[in-house]
């Protein structure tokens, strides 16, 4: 019996089917007993804490209550929300149903795209709003999407400025960027809006239904700033062309609920950019060709160049 089996008894589910739906940075199953269906997650050892875990799970239980629709958390037979099977940290979320909005996308007119992306807008300012009116947000154990967390010299997501692959004006160019958003960042941070954020709002971890959006994949979660959270929704539609009318419409659905100052938005979405030419750092066994990661950098040098050329 693997793991997953195995857990499936301390939340009273014991003969239920279990299917592989997807294996990252951790392992989400699917758990279908006939009745119910469920997201059963491995997490990836030594990459969160317990406490870490359980403030995520507080989190998501917490933006349900306020009506968004995210995965909430079930608890096992003992009534706690997480469980350690083989020593791997284990949880049991609501299963949502749905089509990511990758693969939503290309089936939809502009007009359509344009009133998704709206929507999306307005249920992330939702979910900040959410966040700032509860009280324990503070006090989550979650890491920090902050300067040192995106630009330190141990980063959430790897020094991106050391990628192996950067030619050598490409390195001069990334540590030169480097060092002005950590001159930047300690310039505006104090007037920007910071707090908990997904900080992982990618076409994969938004689907879409008949009528609602659901938010999946906490995982990142933790504190940021709220325009790094615009930034990542809006990254990897930066190539569409209809880019600058989704752009528009996400952030007037923002801006209908909750005040949104996008001055520094391009500075943000360069940074994140280069966040994704850090992580993919650890990962290069799952990119053999290189393929992702010249797409990675490619998209930073000239988010980087574009940017820079605005000073």
């Amino acid at each position: 019996m693997n793991t997953a089996e195995k857990a499936l008894t301390f939340w009273g589910l014991d003969g239920a089917t279990v299917i592989l739906v997807a294996a990252r940075e951790n392992k989400v199953f699917c758990v279908n007993n006939d009745q119910h269906c469920y997201a059963l997650r491995l997490h990836r050892k030594g990459y969160r804490t317990n406490s870490e875990l359980l403030a995520e799970l507080d989190w998501m239980a917490m933006l349900d209550r306020a009506g968004l629709s995210v995965p909430t958390p079930i608890a096992g037979l003992d009534g706690s929300h997480l469980q350690i099977v083989d020593e791997v940290q284990v949880d049991v979320l609501t299963w949502l149903h749905g089509e990511t909005l990758d693969a939503a996308l290309p089936n939809m007119d502009q007009i359509t795209r344009k009133t998704l992306f709206r929507q999306i807008g307005y249920d992330m300012a939702r979910m900040h709003n959410a966040i700032d009116d509860w009280p324990q947000s503070v006090q989550c154990d979650r890491p920090a999407w902050n300067s040192e967390g995106l630009l330190g010299d141990q980063p959430l997501w790897d020094r991106f400025w050391e990628n192996a692959a950067l030619s050598t004006e490409q390195k001069t160019q990334f540590v030169a960027f480097r060092e002005y958003a950590v001159s930047k960042l300690t310039t505006i941070a104090p007037t920007l809006d910071y707090g908990l954020i997904h900080a992982d709002l990618v076409p994969t971890n938004i689907m879409v239904s008949t009528d609602t959006l659901h938010f999946i994949d906490f995982d990142d979660g933790g504190f940021g700033f709220r325009l790094f959270e615009v930034a990542t929704a809006l990254l990897k539609h930066n190539a569409a062309s209809d880019y600058n009318a989704l752009s528009e419409a996400l952030i007037d659905g923002y801006k209908s609920l909750r005040p949104l100052d996008v001055t520094h938005l391009p500075f943000f979405l360069a940074l994140r950019a280069a966040t994704y030419v850090g992580w993919n750092i650890s990962r290069s066994a799952e990119d053999p060709t290189g393929k992702r990661n010249n797409r990675f950098v490619v998209q930073t040098e000239d988010l980087i160049r574009d940017y820079m050329a605005t000073l």
